[in-house]
């Protein structure tokens, strides 16, 4: 058996040990405290007239060696990142030819409102970031992107005309 201040007198070297093994001060602090209790718990283990620093670091490499394979085996295969990052799909069609619809409206806009729009709602400027751009007062910005989301919503919810379609007037309906 060993003294209990011939363990804390090996902990300098035992931390630097766990250092080298966790490269992460945090994770060598937590593997330090773990040998020490295993250590005191296992003292009637210990052979008299043995080396302290080499019995204390095998179970240190013992602990490290047991919680990295947990970590592998547990931590790695039930992480939802490497699943998401395969899952990733592309938006629908439904979702495709919405943003065309946006695209094709936004076009209709005139120049100042659809600048407006997307500096302050894509581009995510701040009202007065875009008054500076423009040299415009921060009251015109906002009337402007009032008038602009409007336009914008009206010509969304304007039912498109197609025009290529033929024009049969002897078809009943």
């Amino acid at each position: 058996m060993f003294m209990n201040a011939e363990l804390i007198d090996e902990t300098a070297r035992l931390k630097k040990f766990a250092y080298k093994l966790t490269q992460n001060f945090a994770d060598a602090e937590d593997l330090l405290q773990s040998t020490v209790l295993r250590a005191i718990e296992k003292k009637h283990l210990f052979k008299t007239d043995s080396n302290l620093f080499s019995w204390t670091s095998r179970i240190m490499y013992n602990m490290f060696v047991s919680n990295y394979r947990r970590k592998v085996k547990f931590e790695s295969q039930y992480d939802p990142e490497s699943y998401i990052e395969r899952e990733s799909v592309k938006p629908t069609h439904d979702v495709e030819m919405e943003f065309q619809d946006v695209d094709h409206a936004l076009e209709k806009l005139s120049v100042s409102q659809r600048e407006i729009i997307i500096m302050v709602c894509a581009k995510e400027m701040s009202y007065e970031d875009v008054a500076k751009k423009l040299d415009i007062p921060v009251g015109t910005v906002r009337s402007r992107l009032s008038r602009a989301r409007k336009n914008l919503q009206d010509i969304l919810e304007t039912p498109p005309v197609n025009q290529n379609l033929p024009q049969n007037r002897n078809v009943a309906v």
